[in-house]
């Protein structure tokens, strides 16, 4: 759906969340990660938070200003809904193929920590691919468009292919990964330039392009600070994306883990969801098409 806002902008809602099981064997604390951050491009109508059985929540914002929940899961079955309608903007993100590189004298003193290695972008080691890979390629935008071709062209996205404990290293070996690895693998390269970077974690509707035959998931990708300020790049789509809701944003997914638990916690079910919100009428005009032989 599309609506006009208060600026004249065009902007579309969706319908995000997601519903997690966990079934620990003792009482185990654990932080959630699930909810849009609140920011003036993406605007929360509403939203709602349960668990079963019930649990104390403790809301509180991370260093880099990501929505967190704190809580204890009981032991036994536990299921954690989650259910939000965002606005969006209704055209995708921004791109400016001008935008050049800051050197690190330029880049504002609190980002210089996303030029730097994280747990799983391991810029210094794998410094020289990037200069072998990169070096001629024009600064900026530029390059960072041609780290994200070679990293879309050269891994193959599979589900079961890494683990919590691969690194961006690991990926670059073994040519595979899902979402997250793809965004790591080009931040690392980025970082390799000095580009400061960071891993972004969210929901994305799959408005504008073929639904996927695979079920909602998470999905991640990252953001680089050029000229202008901070610019979205997908390693793994390789195209702009209508309906981006962002969760959190952080060095890699170390910093914004859907779930961080604080003792051993099987997850045993899992859904996401991210669809447009359409208004009556384009509802039943598209229940209507598809009903057609």
């Amino acid at each position: 759906m599309q609506v006009r806002n208060d600026g004249d902008e065009m902007t579309r809602r969706i319908r995000v969340g997601c519903e997690l099981v966990f079934e620990p064997t003792v009482p185990t604390p654990a932080v959630l990660q699930v909810q849009p951050r609140r920011a003036d491009d993406q605007p929360l109508l509403s939203e709602r938070l349960a668990s079963a059985p019930n649990a104390a929540l403790e809301e509180f914002t991370d260093f880099y200003g990501n929505r967190c929940q704190r809580l204890i899961l009981a032991a036994g079955t536990n299921t954690l809904t989650y259910d939000a309608e965002v606005e969006v903007a209704a055209g995708p993100e921004a791109t400016n193929r001008s935008a050049v590189e800051l050197t690190p004298d330029q880049v504002p003193p609190e980002l210089l920590h996303f030029t730097l290695p994280s747990r799983y972008c391991l810029s210094d080691e794998l410094g020289d691919a990037a200069w072998d890979l990169f070096r001629g390629v024009q600064p900026g935008w530029t390059r960072v468009q041609a780290i994200c071709d070679w990293v879309h062209a050269n891994l193959r996205f599979r589900y079961g292919s890494s683990t919590p404990r691969t690194t961006a290293a690991d990926v670059y070996r073994q040519r595979e990964g899902v979402c997250r690895d793809f965004a790591h693998l080009a931040v690392t390269f980025c970082r390799a330039f000095n580009i400061p970077s960071r891993y972004v974690f969210g929901y994305i509707p799959d408005i504008g392009v073929p639904p996927s035959v695979e079920p909602m998931d998470f999905c991640a990708w990252f953001e680089v600070y050029l000229e202008g300020g901070w610019w979205t790049f997908d390693a793994r789509n390789n195209i702009p994306r209508i309906g981006r809701c962002v969760i959190g944003r952080g060095r890699d997914a170390l910093d914004v883990a859907m779930v961080t638990t604080y003792g051993q916690v099987p997850l045993t079910g899992f859904r996401v969801w991210a669809d447009e919100v359409l208004p009556p009428v384009a509802e039943a005009l598209s229940q209507t098409a598809g009903s057609q032989p």
